[in-house]
């Protein structure tokens, strides 16, 4: 996390044309990878899969996926499959799969995985998910999804700047914890015999069982849950190569012009440096640092002005984020501290 400053839009407010600071989540969203095609149909019992098709080639980081030990393991995964591809009789039965899908499906989905050796991880293995993909006849989605098979898809052409979108993740863990932690119960008088940090009365001796709805001790946190309604602030650029030079320029502003990234100094705590694409998220999101978050379309038609406000940028904060951070950059720090003892002694033994 880091904060930013903004100019609020919002006519007849207080705050309206003047400058607010916000806390925001910084998300790193290198492209996904569309590996697969998954056709539905609709039943009287709901969606059911009528046809999957894989691509012709599969990265290792995806096939990991499949296998409890890679390492173990043969690594054969789609190893026939994908001389479907090749042969004669196999094309033939792919384009056979391809105009039934577009002839009796109702739903096409893709299948993607993330890319793990762009992230700053010890995590080899990908996640896969299946997105659905909308607007158009059937056969449009079909042939959207077939001319993006194993390319890249960027966070740029799914989200929007200033769009409203849902966080789907799993919460911090705590542990087993007692009624007063975990429900937020009242705690009984000091002088309560057996201890005071719990539940006075459990229901009535009969029914002889406890309700469902009476607070008990147990696993609080690692729950999975739906955050709705998160604001874009930005979508950024990873580093890029341009002319030969390594663009890190992410995180100036009309207003800020000094060249520097979105990492602060020292990089952030317990995650290193976002080098990827990113997403700047409103305020918190579930979970730990590391952990994979799903991002979702909102599923909620926006009215609110402030679903609906254009974001203006002045600043993000890049002080290091373990401890009292002073300086934005690097050579700021250098301008105000001088040449350090590390400096002289790294160039002597340059030297």
């Amino acid at each position: 996390m880091t904060h930013i400053v903004r100019e609020v839009d919002r006519p007849g407010s207080k705050v309206n044309k003047k400058e607010v600071v916000e806390a925001v989540t910084i998300v790193e969203t290198p492209p996904m990878v569309i590996v697969g095609i998954v056709g539905y149909v609709e039943t009287p019992r709901g969606l059911r899969t009528f046809k999957t098709v894989f691509a012709e080639h599969i990265s290792d980081e995806c096939k990991r996926r499949f296998y409890k030990n890679w390492h173990k393991s043969k690594k054969k995964a789609f190893t026939k499959y994908c001389k479907k591809w090749q042969d004669d009789d196999g094309k033939k039965q792919l384009e056979k799969d391809f105009n039934s899908m577009k002839k009796y499906c109702q739903v096409i989905r893709v299948i993607a995985h993330t890319q793990m050796r762009l992230l700053p991880l010890r995590q080899k293995k990908a996640h896969l998910m299946e997105i659905q993909v909308n607007g158009g006849t059937v056969a449009e989605k079909l042939d959207w999804a077939r001319e993006r098979l194993e390319q890249q898809v960027p966070v740029s052409q799914v989200f929007g700047q200033d769009e409203m979108i849902d966080v789907i993740g799993v919460t911090k863990g705590k542990g087993y914890k007692g009624v007063t932690s975990r429900w937020h119960t009242k705690k009984l008088p000091r002088k309560t015999h057996r201890g005071l940090r719990k539940v006075a009365c459990i229901g009535a001796w009969h029914p002889a069982r406890v309700a469902f709805s009476v607070a008990r001790a147990g696993q609080k946190g690692y729950h999975h849950r739906t955050e709705i309604n998160k604001k874009i602030y930005k979508i950024g650029q990873g580093y890029l190569i341009k002319d030969g030079k390594l663009i890190k320029n992410n995180a100036s502003t009309d207003y800020d012009l000094s060249d520097k990234s979105i990492n602060p100094l020292g990089g952030f705590v317990h995650y290193g440096e976002v080098t990827n694409d990113f997403v700047m998220l409103k305020g918190c999101v579930v979970g730990t640092k590391k952990r994979v978050l799903t991002l979702r379309k909102s599923l909620l038609v926006q009215t609110k002005r402030r679903a609906l406000e254009k974001i203006d940028l002045k600043f993000i904060d890049t002080t290091s984020k373990f401890g009292h951070g002073r300086f934005q950059t690097m050579e700021e720090k250098k301008a105000f501290m001088g040449p350090l003892k590390k400096d002289r002694i790294a160039k002597e033994e340059g030297a």
